[in-house]
This record gives C-alpha cells, sequence and structure tokens, in this order.
C-alpha cells in the first residue's frame, strides 16, 4: 500500500528567521506517523530548516535545482550542493517554473534524472491551465507531461518518484478541482506509467494533487484510491497544515 506524503510548498515566503519559527510551530503538531511529511522551503532557509526539525521525521526539500552538477550558471543550486545539505526532495517542473522561467518538458525530464542520480526524491509536477481544459485536452496534455519526465527513467528509479498533479487553474485561486476531476487526472498520471513501465510499477509510484488543498477539502481529496497526498501551496503556510496532514 502507498505510504501518503504531504509536501509543502512555501514558495517565495518567509525569512529564514521567520521560517524557523513556523517550522518549530508546527513540528511537533504533524503526525508523521500518518504520512511522509516534506517541507519545501527557499533556498536561504533549507540550512536553519533542516537545523529546526532535526531529529523529527520530517524531512526538507528544495524548490528547484540545476541538472548540471557545477559551472556558469549564476544564481543556480545543484543537486550535489542540496544532497551536501541533507536535502531528501526536489519539486521540478512546477507550473510556476514553467510559466515565468520558460521551463520546458525536456529540462524537467534532465532535472529529474540528474535528482534521482544524486539521491534526491524529485516531485515532478504536472497539470493543465484552464483553457486546455475548457478545450477537453486535459488528458492528452498531462500524459505528454509525464511520458516525457519520465524519458530514460529506469523502472528502479521511477518508483522513487512522486508526481504532482496540479492544474494550473486551481493553484492559488482558491478553486479546487474536485474530488472526481483530481482523481480522474491522477487515474491517467498512473494508467501511462503503467503503460511507460507496467501496472504493477505504476502501483507503486505516488501521485499527488495539489491546488487549494486546505484542512476542509483534504480529506475527501486524499481518500481518492489514486490520489497519495498533496502538494500544499498557500495552507502549507498557516496551522491549517498540520489538519491537512492529521486529516
Amino acid at each position: 500500500m502507498r505510504r501518503k506524503i504531504i509536501a509543502g510548498n512555501w514558495k517565495m515566503n518567509l525569512t529564514p528567521r521567520e521560517a524557523v519559527d513556523f517550522a518549530n510551530s508546527i513540528k511537533s503538531a504533524v503526525d508523521t506517523d500518518k504520512a511522509d511529511v516534506v517541507l519545501c522551503v527557499p533556498a536561504v532557509s533549507l540550512a536553519p530548516v533542516l537545523e529546526a526539525v532535526s531529529g523529527t521525521n520530517i524531512s526538507v526539500g528544495a524548490q528547484n535545482m540545476h541538472f548540471e552538477d557545477s559551472g556558469a550558471f549564476t544564481g543556480e543550486i545543484s543537486a550535489k550542493m542540496l544532497v551536501s545539505m541533507g536535502v531528501r526532495y526536489v519539486i521540478v517542473g512546477h507550473s510556476e517554473r514553467r510559466e515565468y522561467f520558460a521551463e520546458t518538458d525536456e529540462g524537467v525530464n534532465k532535472k529529474a534524472r540528474k535528482a534521482l542520480a544524486e539521491g534526491l526524491v524529485p516531485i515532478i509536477c504536472v497539470g493543465e491551465t484552464l483553457h486546455q481544459r475548457e478545450q477537453g485536452i486535459t488528458i492528452d496534455f498531462v500524459r505528454r507531461q509525464v511520458r516525457i519526465a519520465f524519458l530514460e527513467i529506469s523502472q528502479e528509479d521511477a518508483v522513487k518518484c512522486v508526481v504532482a498533479y496540479e492544474p494550473i487553474w486551481a493553484i492559488g485561486t482558491g478553486k479546487t478541482a474536485t474530488s472526481e476531476q483530481a482523481e480522474e487526472v491522477c487515474a491517467a498520471v498512473r494508467q501511462v506509467l503503467g503503460e511507460i513501465y507496467s501496472v504493477e510499477v505504476a502501483a507503486k509510484i505516488r501521485v499527488q494533487y495539489g491546488g487549494s488543498v486546505n484542512g476542509k477539502n483534504a480529506s475527501e481529496l486524499f481518500s481518492m484510491p489514486n490520489i497519495d497526498g498533496g502538494l500544499v501551496g498557500g495552507a502549507s503556510l498557516k496551522p491549517e497544515f498540520a489538519d491537512i496532514v492529521n486529516h
């Protein structure tokens, strides 16, 4: 049975001091027996938050990384750097990275492969715009994103990955996909993973839902058979994050 994974994506919020204060406030409130808990924090807060949650079962993740080991890439951070700090997870391909920083499906694949090679768990984000949903191409679009993201990734590495389905129209808007809508796409993600690998391998890969997840809707969303937790945005910066984990 797949273990639930709840990851908070803090995005560009909280100073390092604020990040530590918040991490300290929730680390005793979340029940890590119920799910894997990950705090994906800004790069400047990685070290202090890692220290704050040391000795707990809370993991820390980065929000981005580069696919090269080193070089003239001003402002970037490598997987090796993250691993050396004790970071365990990294978000790749978030829609905001795709939209604002021209990240491509191919770039997401490079990052995912490099993360795996260095021992990080990539949280691979996929999802459609409102226009794409209205055009009826959601499933085809997301299937394509998944296929490219997993190019040249072995089945042994694939089962280590997390896929986060985030409908772009539901991120930070207060709009949430219904549990049925979310389940339909998460099931499609698992189906295409089954086509790439096997049904048995696909059954081991965790698929999250993200998009205005909160303390009120988490229980219903996470009860769907193909939804293995959530990638939580705004609510991960509030005390209700514990309610989402402990639902």
